[in-house]
């Protein structure tokens, strides 16, 4: 197979080479499958409490050193930003924090940066979210009545999460993966043999796994993010219709940062299903907001969340652009 058809056949637009599959696609496909259910369940679950320490190395954030420094830069931070009675300026300790990061060696494709969102709003409560270098999101989980407010919520979360994801039990290990492959296959019914097949769903899920050995959950949790997105668009379903294997996919998106042509490409899928079936974008939209507010409130990291209430709106735009180009002229 030449290397422009495969890469064709890994798009995540829906589209391509889809038949009637645009027909047969509801709004929301939130049905889950083996490989993204354990990591949802792991991530915010206890399996990785107690676990041992990751693999060592000097610029390793799991090395203990390491994870003492990154403390200690964040009580530094602390105590040079203190105001008053304790009161700390939380905004410049987490930039701080990933600064130190960089500095110590962790790699940020795009810099150690803290950006921060406001959503607009004219009155409180007003909401902050924030998204960290590798792409982590959070969001203020407090009734904020000024905007400063809200972003100190935001940074406050985003900071603590920053700093519990250097611990040693946080990293992905040889007895990380074990844990997790039997929890997979007790949730699943599953047998030993499935966990060694790269072709089932829990033997994708060990190979994910086995590959981010090292990583922390963040990490891990920023690429799972594109496979949940790719199985909520639709888009596995229609590249398993492509007959594209689990270790194509895997092998593909493990690798591809989430991007605008990315994005695109979904956004243009939610807007054939408006097409076909209206209100199918606002009942999704409405949806995902509700599921957006109740994991900002938990504090909860947010950016599969996030990344959907985008895409859609980007669907609305291009819904809007495409209308007003079928307009008559008068």
């Amino acid at each position: 197979m030449s290397e422009g058809l495969r890469s064709q056949r890994l798009q995540p637009g829906i589209g391509f080479g889809s038949g009637s599959l645009r027909s047969s696609l509801r709004p929301g496909v939130t049905v889950p499958i083996a490989p993204l259910v354990p990591a949802a369940t792991l991530l915010y679950g206890g399996v990785a409490a107690g676990l041992g320490p990751g693999a060592s190395g000097h610029c390793n954030p799991g090395n203990p050193a390491v994870l003492k420094e990154a403390v200690e830069a964040v009580v530094r931070s602390f105590a040079k930003h203190t105001q008053g009675y304790g009161r700390v300026n939380v905004v410049e300790a987490l930039q701080e924090f990933w600064q130190m990061k960089q500095t110590r060696g962790a790699d940020l494709r795009n810099g150690a940066l803290v950006v921060y969102e406001m959503v607009p709003s004219n009155s409180p409560p007003y909401v902050c979210y924030v998204s960290l270098p590798g792409g982590s999101c959070f969001g203020s989980f407090q009734f904020c009545p000024t905007k400063a407010e809200a972003r100190r919520s935001a940074a406050k979360i985003a900071l603590m999460n920053s700093v519990f994801n250097e611990h040693p039990s946080r990293r992905i290990t040889d007895d990380f993966i074990e844990k997790s492959v039997s929890e997979a296959l007790t949730s699943f019914n599953g047998n030993r043999e499935e966990a060694d097949n790269p072709n089932t769903g829990i033997g994708a899920f060990r190979f994910m796994l086995e590959s981010n050995k090292g990583k922390s959950m963040l990490e891990f949790q920023e690429l799972m993010t594109v496979f949940q997105l790719l199985h909520w668009n639709g888009s596995l379903k229609a590249m398993r219709e492509r007959q594209c294997s689990r270790q194509e996919v895997l092998a593909h998106y493990s690798h591809r940062a989430l991007d605008d042509d990315m994005r695109t490409q979904m956004a243009a899928d939610w807007v054939n299903r408006e097409q076909s079936m209206a209100g199918t974008i606002a009942q999704e939209l409405a949806s995902t907001e509700r599921e957006l507010e109740d994991a900002r409130l938990a504090g909860r990291e947010l950016r599969f969340y996030k990344e959907k209430k985008d895409i859609l709106m980007l669907a609305v735009g291009q819904l809007s652009t495409a209308n007003a180009a079928t307009l008559p002229s008068h």
